[in-house]
Order: structure tokens, then C-alpha cells, then sequence
């Protein structure tokens, strides 16, 4: 039954002429809350799978989970569908960390993923070698052969003095509905981080390539950096490369902050400190990888398709939760309580979950390219208009407050019409604003509808996101409740919906990045 909300909300609110079926989003309301399956997703893909870097074992176990849960409720079409060479493999398979001087004590850390392993305990008094710069080379050329050496100054650690979670106000809301000022779309600013300018990976890159390989030409034993976090949360990324041109680091770990420090300052009392550490790890095969798709297919337009996805894959320290078994979780759960409910859908569904998303959205851009357009000659194929749009989830474990339109106003009524009837739970604010740095770029980049969710942030970017404690105990159930059934009413309602959703022109042809292009690396 399509009910009209004029009776209900205020005109002003919505937009009378995109329907809204109250009666689905009771039915989906009532699955996600009642028999949430949410949790359930989450414990495969995290701790049974996790972690998940893309070419390791555990982002082939969860793609065949996931395989397998979506042939059992009935999704067609599900597979692994292979996207092209990704690289060499990486996976680490044990990791001991000691301080032993001048007083015993464990060190919390891990190995950073694409350096080696240290071929067995390596144990020896530290030296400082701060290198940020490649004229810092010449300094300590000839003096750390066989060392263990710490490669950051000692980060400063501050008190804290606001909680480390937190939900989005309505000041905050009223800040993200509000379009920015025209003038800044010139600066180039980093979406991660309004108002910074964005960060030259390319000159990132290639500073970590010199540095490892002055690092092997050496022979540094082990290079250690801080984690980038507080209170013994570990944050850190790949030390090398998963592209074998790129030179190999020598073994590689990230320790607690607090720990570092400690041992920073040992070294600069000159009080003998000894540090041990074992590490093994493996470098794979080079193969193909994959993104996870399958259906629920449509009727009357079955050509016709709406995607939903998030990205598969993780980082090592924790076992992937809030980034992102999260937006894969609610994601899955959303087609579950479709094909449960039997709802009927003249659109197909496809849901997509992604691999390489933290090398560079690989998985994402590789589907686009093939299906849709190359968005380096922008010449849609014959998938291209018969795509309506795609939603995409990547913000942690907070609940949906709103959505970005990418800049298309053209969805603006749309959103606001299928946000009402979940006004009472947060979901209220739809923004003009962009957001970047994952999947739904991808699609964006040809033209193509596609839509990131605003989330309460809760611990994302203070402790979860890339750290030792991106694991299950901080994913929260409610909110991941929430998501799925919003997720799955915007689906069933963009699978319903008589046109296909308003989209902007085609994009002029994208230059080429430079070459090895990553993200997260």
C-alpha cells in the first residue's frame, strides 16, 4: 500500500510527489528489529574472519561466507566475480613483542603489513633514527646495520579531555545540511578532514619507498614506529607494498604510543634498554581478486538495477569491525530482509561487497570500468542508463543520520521523502555536500548516482579506524539495526520507484592518476 505523508509530517518537510510505502517500511521495520541477523554477519566476518587484507586468507574465507549466506537466502548470481591482478599477498602468522631492560614488560603492537618477518627472535638496545626527510639519510648512513630502529619522534600524548565517542548533535546536522561556500570547491581540500588541504600521496609514496630502501640497503634489523593513537590503541597502515616493483621495507611493527615513548626516553637518558621481538610473515602469491556480488532479481525491469555495497576487506591490527565489516554487515542484512519479506521489485538488486577499497577503491573502480564506463574516456557501456543508483556504507558502527547527495540536488526530495518515516530514528539530514575516500566515488566518477551515508561517528576515528581495536566489542547493535532497515527501505523504494533516480551530466574525462595510485597505503 503507498500511502501519501501529507497527512502525517508538514508539507514543507517533503515532497508530495515521491510516493512512500509505509506499509514495506513497517515490514522492513519489524525484520530488522525483530529477527536481526546483524550481529550474526558481523561474528563471521570479524571474528572468524577477521582480519581481512585483500590477498590474505581471511578476505577469501569471508568472500566465501558471504557466498554461501547469500545462495541460502536465495540471492541468484552469487560469486566471487574475479577483478584483475591485485598483487602479492600478505599475512602474518606470529608476533612477540618484549621490552627487557632495564625492567620486563609486554609490548602491544603488530606487524605492519608487507614487510617480512625477522626470521626468528631479534633482540638488541635500540637507536633513534628520525627520518621524515631524504636528506635525513645521509646521517645515519653506516650506523644501523643490524639495528632495531625507531624511525618517529616521540609523539606527544595530551590528556583527554573529551569523551572519545560521540554522536552527532543537531548542531552538528544543521552544519552538514548547510551548502558550503562555492569558493572553496577551487581549494582542493581533503574530505576526510574539512578545511586541511588534501595530502600528496604521491609524494607520501614515493618518501616510503626511498626510506625502505635505504632502510634494506643498511640492513636495519627491524623498523619501528609509534601507533599513531593513545591509550595503548594501535593505528597504523602498510609499511610497503603489495605492488613487488615497489621496494620490499625491512620487518616492520607498530607498538602502543605510550610504549614508544618509553623507550624513546631510555635511549635519550642513555639507560641501557633492550628490546625482543619475533616476528613471521608471509608474502602470497601473486593472483587475481575479487569483489562478492549476487541478486534478488527483478521483474517487470529486471535490466534495470539497484546496488548496495560496502568494502570487504581490512587492515591487520584489529579483525575489521567498524571499517568495515560494519557497511558489509548492514549491507548484507538489508538484502536478507528484502528476499524474507518477499517484496515485490521491478528493479533487480545486486549487492557488491568490495576488496581493495584500502589500496586505492580498487575492487569498486575495476566493476565500474567493466560494467559501466572507463572514467578516463567516459564512453558508457551498454549497463550505464540502465543502473539507477548505488548506496554505499563506510563510516564505523554509528547509526544513519542523513545521507550526502554528492552534490545532486535533483535527489533532494527524494531522500527527504524516504528519510521521514525514520525521522524518530535520527535519520533526518540530507546534505548537499560531497564526501570521499571510498566506493560510491567510484560510481560518482562516471556519472553514476552514487551515495555515502551520513554516521554518528562514535569511536571511529578516536580508536577503531586502522587500529588493534577495530574488533567486535565496539561495534554497536542498535545502530547497526537501524542502518539495515533504512538501507533496505531506500533499496525497496529505488527498486520500486516508477523513473529511475535523476542523475547529474557525464563527467568529462578523469586524468590518469599516477601510476601505483593507492589510498591507504
Amino acid at each position: 500500500m503507498v500511502l501519501a505523508l501529507a497527512a502525517v509530517f508538514p508539507p514543507a518537510a517533503w515532497a508530495a510527489e515521491e510516493p512512500v510505502d509505509l506499509a514495506a517500511i513497517n515490514r522492513i521495520k519489524a525484520e530488522a528489529f525483530d529477527n536481526s541477523k546483524v550481529m550474526e554477519h558481523v561474528f563471521y566476518l570479524t571474528d572468524v574472519n577477521g582480519p581481512r587484507l585483500t590477498g590474505s586468507p581471511g578476505i577469501e574465507g569471508a568472500a566465501k561466507w558471504v557466498v554461501n549466506r547469500l545462495e541460502e537466502w536465495g540471492l541468484t548470481g552469487a560469486k566471487m566475480e574475479t577483478w584483475g591482478p591485485f598483487g602479492r599477498g600478505w599475512n602474518s602468522t606470529r608476533f612477540t613483542a618484549h621490552l627487557k631492560a632495564p625492567q620486563y614488560a609486554p609490548l602491544i603492537g603488530f606487524a605492519r603489513p608487507w614487510s617480512p618477518g625477522t626470521n626468528g627472535p631479534v633482540s638488541g638496545e635500540p637507536v633513534m633514527a628520525v627520518m621524515k626527510v631524504n636528506a635525513d639519510f645521509e646521517q645515519f648512513k653506516g650506523k644501523l646495520r643490524g639495528k632495531i630502529a625507531l624511525l618517529e619522534p616521540p609523539p606527544a600524548i595530551m590528556p583527554i579531555l573529551a569523551p572519545p565517542s560521540r554522536r552527532l548533535t543537531e548542531v552538528d546536522l544543521a552544519g552538514m545540511f548547510a551548502a558550503p561556500d562555492p569558493g572553496a570547491a577551487a581549494v582542493g581540500l581533503n574530505p576526510s578532514a574539512p578545511g586541511a588541504p588534501a595530502p600528496n600521496r604521491e609524494k607520501i609514496r614515493k618518501f616510503r619507498n626511498d626510506l625502505n630502501r635505504f632502510l634494506v640497503e643498511e640492513g636495519v634489523a627491524l623498523a619501528v614506529y609509534p601507533g599513531e593513537r593513545d591509550l595503548g590503541t594501535v593505528r597504523a597502515t602498510s609499511a610497503g607494498s603489495h605492488d613487488s616493483k615497489n621496494p620490499t621495507p625491512p620487518p616492520s611493527v607498530a607498538i602502543a604510543a605510550e610504549q614508544y615513548n618509553r623507550i624513546a626516553r631510555l635511549i635519550e637518558k642513555k639507560i641501557p634498554v633492550t628490546v625482543e621481538f619475533d616476528i613471521q610473515a608471509e608474502f602470497l602469491p601473486e593472483k587475481d581478486s575479487f569483489n562478492v556480488v549476487g541478486e534478488i532479481p527483478g521483474s517487470a525491469k529486471k535490466d534495470e538495477v539497484v546496488m548496495l555495497g560496502a568494502h570487504m576487506d581490512s587492515w591487520t591490527g584489529g579483525t575489521g569491525a567498524t571499517d568495515n565489516a560494519a557497511g558489509s554487515a548492514v549491507m548484507m542484512e538489508a538484502v536478507r530482509i528484502l528476499k524474507a519479506l518477499n517484496l515485490k521489485m521491478p528493479r533487480t538488486v545486486r549487492i557488491a561487497l568490495w576488496t581493495g577499497e584500502e589500496q586505492g577503491l580498487l575492487g569498486s573502480k575495476a566493476y565500474v570500468k567493466t560494467h559501466f564506463a572507463d572514467p578516463e574516456v567516459m564512453s558508457p557501456k551498454t549497463e550505464h542508463p540502465k543502473l539507477s543508483g548505488y548506496f554505499n556504507m563506510d563510516n564505523g558502527t554509528g547509526k544513519i543520520r542523513g545521507v550526502y547527495l554528492q552534490g545532486n540536488d535533483m535527489m533532494r526530495p527524494v531522500f527527504e521523502a524516504w528519510f521521514l518515516p525514520f525521522k524518530d530514528l535520527g535519520a533526518t539530514t540530507v546534505s548537499i555536500r560531497n564526501t570521499g575516500s571510498t566506493d560510491h566515488v567510484s560510481f560518482q566518477d562516471v556519472g553514476l548516482p552514487g551515495f555515502q551515508f551520513i554516521q554518528d561517528p562514535v569511536e571511529y576515528s578516536t580508536r577503531t579506524h586502522h587500529s588493534n581495536m577495530d574488533v567486535y566489542d565496539r561495534m554497536q547493535k542498535g545502530d547497526l539495526m537501524q542502518a539495515s532497515a533504512i538501507v533496505a527501505s531506500i533499496v525497496y523504494h529505488t527498486a520500486t520507484r516508477n523513473e529511475l533516480l535523476p542523475r547529474r551530466p557525464l563527467p568529462k574525462p578523469k586524468k590518469k592518476e599516477g601510476a601505483g595510485a593507492t589510498s591507504g597505503e
